[in-house]
């Protein structure tokens, strides 16, 4: 997943913007870097929640999980998105008060 968009960003960017006579077209720079930015916040959540939900619910690894480890694991998950949500929307409808002010 990551090394195929990294490298599609890196020559679009480096591109010239295509057909427009080598300028750089920002808003398709600027989509491009919102993309990579959603990207990243998805690695970073899931690398978050694969860290934590393994530390609560795995006390000695081995070859495979039990039932008891796997019912942790995807309540774990389910609790982990469902709080991520609520904050993103707490956080996104903060974001639209503070901007229909301005």
């Amino acid at each position: 997943m990551e090394s195929g968009f990294g490298s599609d960003f890196g020559s679009d960017f480096g591109s010239g913007g295509g057909g427009a006579g080598g300028k750089l077209d920002p808003g398709l720079i600027m989509e491009q870097v919102k993309v990579q930015i959603a990207v990243a916040n998805a690695q970073e959540l899931l690398q978050r929640m694969t860290d934590k939900c393994f530390r609560k619910c795995i006390g000695k690894p081995g070859g495979a999980l039990d039932n008891a480890e796997q019912k942790c694991i995807a309540m774990c998950m389910d609790r982990y998105m469902d709080s991520w949500n609520t904050v993103s929307r707490a956080y996104n409808s903060r974001l639209q008060r503070e901007r229909a002010n301005m």
